[in-house]
């Protein structure tokens, strides 16, 4: 199955997805369980209807206002509604949802059915101190759907699911332009029937939106071949408390910063995002994903340092160390796996059938001088088939009383091995302190010239206090990777987790910058506060 065939999911609180859909855990993870010491919770996750939320503190004339500015039947505050724009998807999130703590939760949801619907809400609530949540997607990992809402009035979710429109595609440039809140699923799908896609494929995809994807600087897992979405982006506009920015005259000027760059990447702190132009890519004909095995992660990254630098570059390319490798892909039994040890690699082509086998060729012949032992096709297309389910498997997880979180960086090549050693040993001592040993798995999942990404997962037993627990891992495991050099976030975001270690990343000057930039857009302060910037 394409990802232009798979469907649109409505999100739930607190379970990933399609509720039809559930993951039993692999043989490796359920003996890591035990392993690790991870109980069933004594009680079961609260049902939605059950969570306790805020009082409303929106007034009857706010209420009104809103209503008549995007129709009363776009308005609620009805309890579930609240509850599913609570928070986003970290698995602090999850598991205070579970516990029945909803106290994040807006005094109500607006659905605007355009960008002069947002600009409406956005004076009113200007005018009368309630901040504004942007809400597309709602797949948040880093804290970018709790604002800081004690100075306000109120807080409102803006929800753009109603703004999912496909208004231009320009066959001849290869670009359309997309509503802000357009799913994923369904963006692919209406490209599809032109014969094009976008080419990116995050984790997320089955919830995120175009929006959000602008909004975050998200990267999927084809930017290998396809590029970061920020790359795909020529265009957008921006709805603020002052009024309309429009950006993207052509794909490349030199009239001045590219104020793109600036709204991409802000988090719904300096405006809405309610339309995106980016560029698209003709339909791949055919697929097809490799899998090798290297006897150690460092010979599997020098070889996809290679690869990159020198070509040919595969459309997707990613390595995993050997306990993810171990934990989570090898498997004996059905022969897909690289065999006792090692690192698996994935190496995926699409395209045109000429050009894919000429590059699969040429990339394959590049992997194997460089130690890389061929394993066929069945790891690279189980790997593609069960790409998906991972956010599925973490609620099998939890249930189980397991304690499952990722993060991610990025450095130059010449740090990376640096950084991923001071990662984990981070990881491992704070929560081995804390009497929950953790494994600790890591992969390469995007390249570039000069550098890679690291993405994390970590698997330990839930503590006693299992929020307290991982704030307390992801505070020490920030200021290792500020303290290695390398960057905060490469895809996931700033939000409220990485924004004390963002500012010290870029400097006091810099943060300035910022701030003056949100004072001049939404000089109330009312757009997720608290978020990107303090």
């Amino acid at each position: 199955m394409t990802e232009s065939q798979l469907p649109v999911v409505q999100m739930r609180p607190y379970r990933w997805g399609d509720p039809t859909k559930t993951v039993a855990l692999p043989a490796a993870a359920e003996a890591a369980l035990g392993y690790l010491g991870a109980r069933p919770p004594e009680r079961a996750p609260v049902e939605p209807d059950e969570a306790t939320l805020p009082d409303i503190a929106l007034t009857t004339r706010v209420r009104e206002a809103l209503e008549a500015a995007v129709g009363a039947s776009n308005v609620t505050s009805e309890q579930l509604a609240r509850v599913a724009h609570t928070r986003g998807w970290s698995t602090p999130d999850l598991l205070k949802l579970r516990s029945g703590d909803a106290s994040d939760a807006p005094d109500a949801v607006v659905f605007p059915g355009s960008h002069d619907d947002v600009l409406r809400v956005l004076k009113i609530c200007s005018e009368h101190r309630v901040a504004v949540v942007p809400f597309s997607g709602g797949t948040s990992v880093v804290g970018g759907l709790a604002p800081v809402r004690d100075t306000f009035d109120g807080v409102i979710a803006l929800d753009l699911g109603r703004m999912d429109g496909l208004t231009a595609i320009d066959t001849e440039s290869r670009t359309a332009t997309l509503q802000a809140g357009m799913r994923s699923t369904r963006a692919e799908q209406l490209l599809g029937e032109q014969g094009f896609t976008l080419g990116h494929f995050p984790q997320s995809y089955e919830g995120a939106s175009i929006g959000g994807y602008a909004a975050t600087r998200a990267v999927g897992q084809a930017s290998a071949g396809y590029g970061r979405f920020d790359e795909m982006v020529v265009g957008l506009v921006l709805a603020t408390p002052r009024g309309t920015i429009t950006l993207g005259t052509a794909q490349k000027s030199a009239a001045g910063p590219d104020l793109r760059e600036l709204v991409m990447g802000s988090e719904g702190t300096f405006g809405v995002i309610t339309e995106v132009t980016v560029r698209l890519h003709p339909a791949p004909e055919i697929r097809t994903y490799d899998g090798w095995r290297f006897d150690s992660f460092e010979q599997g990254a020098a070889a996809l340092r290679t690869l990159v630098q020198d070509g040919p570059v595969p459309t997707v390319v990613r390595l995993s160390d050997e306990t993810e490798t171990a934990v989570n892909l090898a498997d004996p039994s059905d022969g897909s796996g690289p065999g006792p040890g090692g690192c698996l690699a994935i190496a995926g082509y699409e395209g045109v059938p000429d050009e894919v086998v000429s590059r699969r060729a040429a990339a394959s012949a590049v992997i194997a001088a460089a130690g890389g032992e061929a394993l066929g096709t069945a790891p690279g297309e189980a790997w593609r088939a069960s790409r998906y389910l991972a956010p599925y498997l973490r609620d099998s997880l939890l249930d189980k009383g397991a304690f499952v979180e990722t993060l991610e960086t990025a450095t130059f090549w010449s740090n990376l091995a640096h950084l991923r050693a001071d990662v984990t040993t981070a990881l491992t001592a704070v929560l081995t302190e804390q009497g929950t040993p953790p494994v600790v798995l890591c992969h390469i999942s995007h390249v570039y010239e000069a550098g890679a990404s690291l993405y994390f997962t970590v698997l330990c037993a839930q503590g006693a206090d299992p929020v307290a627990q991982w704030h307390k891992a992801k505070l020490a495991v920030n200021a290792a990777i500020r303290a290695a050099g390398a960057t905060i976030t490469h895809h996931h975001g700033v939000g409220t987790d990485h924004r004390d270690t963002y500012a010290q990343e870029i400097g006091p000057l810099a943060v300035e910058v910022l701030r003056a930039v949100k004072n001049t857009l939404d000089p109330v302060g009312i757009l997720n506060p608290g978020v990107l910037i303090a």
